[in-house]
């Protein structure tokens, strides 16, 4: 590790976050999901212990940050993962040799710790010789139109259709602090695809603790909510993040009406730039952006096994999880909700 940038570990401290949450709002490899506010979440509303580093130089600036949460199950086994419910981490540095000290710090910590694997989902490929990698996401993103005639009109020409169709439903939609009724229609349709949910607090912690930079676009028919969204906002993007409909959506196009409704809400409000975030390569919701005329942006996740010998599918996909999807499918709402958090602290 070189002699001009010093790794130290950040707990927490009051001063050390405001100038941890500067670097991340000025450094453009820095993302949303690399702010501080995270390690509050991880540590209070799942119980998983924070790991942040940071590299200053010799006069005491902040030249990179990595943010590391470790993740210890006896189910889903034990990492140390940048970030957990997060579908960006890794390094941002200002330098080549802040990234490659934050990195060599973070296998030494992995080490130490004994887990099994280190995972960076990075944006961009580190070039770290001891990092491995596994390309199954994609994001999706594309600069806003001037207005909401424009934005439809470089929608695809299917997907086009299906949203000059939502609007012809009589839907409304606000934009609030409404985290309650975002998570009921979330937890229900998350619950529909077999999907554990995430414990209530979460949504209300996401609020709590990025203020303003979080809020919920609700779609209703008829005063009945049948589409939510929460939303993140970072620079000059918006990022919807935890989305969903009732059952009635899908013959509504609500959830369409939604994220069209969200990037024309959005532009008005001075946001230049729509992430619709990740999605598993050739997925359901994969195919759904690409309808959109998003074209995929291929995700670099990449890894340093310590104790496993290969890295674990935790995948809906993986065949061994499909009698439980199945079963979780047909659970009532009030148990998947009850049951949901137990599991879910492990698959972020």
């Amino acid at each position: 590790m070189s002699n001009a940038v010093i790794v130290k570990a950040f707990a927490g401290e009051a001063a050390v976050a405001g100038a941890w949450d500067e670097f991340v709002q000025q450094c453009p490899e820095a993302t949303f999901f690399h702010r501080s506010g995270w390690l509050t979440i991880n540590e209070q509303v799942y119980g998983h212990r924070g790991h942040y580093l940071y590299a200053e130089d010799p006069q005491g600036n902040l030249q990179g940050v990595l943010p590391l949460v470790e993740q210890n199950s006896r189910l889903f086994g034990h990492a140390l993962i940048s970030t957990p419910f997060c579908v960006y981490g890794g390094v941002a540095a200002q330098s080549d040799e802040a990234q490659r000290a934050l990195e060599d710090a973070a296998i030494e910590l992995a080490r130490r710790l004994e887990v099994d694997y280190l995972e960076l989902r990075n944006k961009v490929a580190s070039t770290h010789p001891e990092l491995t990698e596994k390309c199954a996401h994609s994001y999706f993103a594309w600069p806003l139109a001037q207005d909401a005639e424009a934005i439809l009109a470089g929608v695809k020409k299917k997907q086009r259709a299906v949203i000059r169709h939502s609007l012809k439903n009589d839907l409304s939609y606000r934009v609030d602090d409404d985290m309650h009724t975002a998570y009921d229609i979330y937890s229900e349709s998350v619950r529909n695809l077999g999907t554990p949910v995430f414990p209530k607090s979460y949504f209300s912690a996401l609020k709590r603790v990025f203020g303003q930079d979080c809020n919920a676009l609700t779609v209703e028919k008829d005063g009945k909510a049948v589409s939510s969204v929460l939303n993140f906002y970072f620079r000059d993007q918006v990022l919807p993040y935890y989305g969903g409909g009732l059952p009635e959506a899908r013959d509504l196009k609500s959830n369409d009406f939604m994220y069209y409704q969200l990037m024309c809400d959005a532009k008005a409000k001075g946001y230049e730039y729509y992430d619709f975030g990740r999605s598993k390569n050739d997925s359901g919701a994969f195919q759904y952006k690409k309808h959109w005329g998003m074209e995929p942006t291929p995700l670099h996740y990449q890894f340093h096994l310590v104790k496993a010998a290969e890295l674990p599918n935790l995948s809906p996909n993986n065949p061994k999880y499909q009698l439980f999807i199945k079963l979780w499918q047909k659970l009532p709402l009030p148990i998947s909700r009850a049951l949901g958090p137990v599991l879910s602290k492990y698959l972020g």
